[in-house]
């Protein structure tokens, strides 16, 4: 039986997410009040250029970036494939449309005009008239009874938008009410949004999704889950009154965590998270992982490294990569991997050998809450997947190019090195009766503790009671710095 919490640590300049299974962190969500995604985002606008060639369009939605939209999100588009894009599109048009994948690398916010809205229960889209049920209610019966469940509830409500709408699979066990609240609140929102787009001409947000947290206590909370923990106050009372308005059922799990220990250093996820940072991964057998991330593909090769087995060579090579097989599903779920993947692994002769890998990959795979798809290993060990790509990996939300190497490695940001030491600070005063705390770092990194960040430490040394000064160093790279007791 899987044991599942979420870790919920919550600060003014960003929103950081756990989710714990059996004591280890599976999946980590990150996102930063300056910098939040796009996607679910719904917006009013323009086509900037077709593309007959391509079946596409550049859209205008107003975040400084134009988007990317294909025919096959379209609405009204032959399935037979005889259309062409310059049949419903034309420079100047308005259009709404939706994020479906933020802007990643070089390319452009993914959109389409195919939208949908959610609530805990239902996914609702304004075309059509089906009714279906997520793929991850299984049962029949179970299945049949939420579908009729929600054709009642539609004909007994006076205002229901009409369209299409997919059970969730949150909606295993819903009852009546419960499903009649969600159609009264997206009919609600749907009909909003309607009178924000007749009333502009721009290209602009009509209806922005859920931030973080939000997202989380609707839309990941499972069977499974034991309780969630929440360390800011603030975020657990605001938290608090959306379950109760919304998710009642999971009021009761919502847990303030007022503890010393910092709650990312629980269960060792701010180390972690440091670990999905580097290509290397260690395995309990002495052997190891070596993960590439590109923009094209991401490749994870299998090492035996200083595992000598127990027999021979092709013993050795089988239990290393039954081993591998486990924690590479686990670090594409905590890395957030997507898009193309190729692992390599170590070869092996015996062909009972390699199905035995490839069914200890897919068993750990399908835990995994993201779609994949993988192939059989083949002679030389290869196995190829893909995973549903539709938000940033941990590096890229994390990193950036380093200047220093053109684009041969990655550092962390400024901003995400000024996040660090602002909580170290805290973790600092707690261990300390010392009266004030001075930071030892680069210039960058001072400057923007000094500017930007400037509320925020005034904030943190409010919280702590001590102040806190800054002194650049012009030997220290990016990623140094330093607490020093005064």
């Amino acid at each position: 039986m899987v044991s599942e919490e979420i870790l919920i640590n919550a600060s003014p300049m960003e929103t950081r997410v756990a989710v714990v299974e059996n004591g280890a962190a599976q999946d980590i969500y990150i996102e930063r009040t300056t910098g939040r995604g796009s996607v679910g985002n719904i917006y009013a606008g323009k086509v900037v250029r077709v593309l007959p060639g391509m079946q596409a369009a550049f859209i205008d939605f107003g975040s400084g970036r134009n988007g990317f939209l294909h025919i096959a999100d379209l609405v009204g588009v032959s399935q037979s494939g005889g259309d062409a894009i310059s049949d419903h599109l034309r420079e100047g048009q308005s259009l709404i449309v939706q994020v479906t994948k933020d802007p990643l690398g070089s390319k452009g916010a993914r959109l389409t005009a195919q939208l949908s809205i959610s609530s805990r229960y239902l996914v609702y889209m304004p075309e059509g008239e089906h009714i279906g049920v997520s793929q991850k209610i299984v049962e029949a019966k179970e299945r049949h009874r939420l579908q009729a469940l929600l054709r009642d509830a539609l004909s007994s409500a006076e205002s229901a938008a009409q369209g299409s709408y997919i059970l969730r699979t949150a909606a295993d066990g819903a009852v009546v009410e419960q499903i009649a609240a969600d159609l009264r609140f997206l009919s609600r929102l749907w009909e909003g949004l309607n009178r924000q787009a007749r009333e502009t001409s721009d290209s602009r947000l009509l209806h922005e999704d859920l931030s973080l947290a939000f997202r989380i206590v609707r839309d990941l909370v499972r069977p499974g889950t034991a309780r969630i923990r929440v360390d800011s106050r603030e975020t657990f009372a605001a938290l608090l009154s959306f379950c109760q308005k919304y998710v009642p059922e999971v009021t009761s799990l919502l847990e303030h965590y007022s503890g010393d220990q910092p709650l990312f250093d629980l269960c060792s996820v701010e180390e972690e998270i440091r670990g999905a940072l580097s290509p290397r991964v260690d395995l309990a057998c002495g052997g190891h992982l070596v993960i590439d991330q590109t923009e094209a593909m991401t490749t994870i090769d299998v090492n035996t490294g200083s595992f000598v087995g127990r027999r021979n060579l092709e013993e050795t090579s089988f239990e290393t990569n039954l081993e591998a097989a486990t924690a590479l599903a686990r670090q594409l779920r905590l890395r957030n991997l997507g898009g193309i993947i190729i692992i390599d692994f170590i070869d092996m002769e015996k062909s009972e050998h390699r199905t035995q890998v490839h069914r200890a990959l897919e068993e750990a795979l399908s835990r995994d809450p993201v779609r994949t798809h993988i192939t059989g290993v083949s002679e030389l060990g290869l196995v190829e997947m893909t995973r549903k790509r539709s938000r940033d990996s941990l590096e890229h939300l994390l990193c950036e190019e380093c200047s220093l190497c053109k684009g041969r490695g990655v550092v962390k940001t400024t901003e995400t090195v000024c996040f660090e030491i602002l909580r170290e600070i805290i973790r600092a005063a707690r261990a300390s009766d010392s009266t004030g705390l001075q930071i030892l770092a680069d210039q960058d990194v001072v400057d923007l503790l000094r500017e930007e960040q400037s509320a925020h430490v005034a904030d943190l040394e409010k919280f702590i009671g001590k102040t806190v000064s800054f002194r650049a160093e012009p030997n220290y790279s990016r990623e140094h710095f330093d607490i020093v007791r005064l």
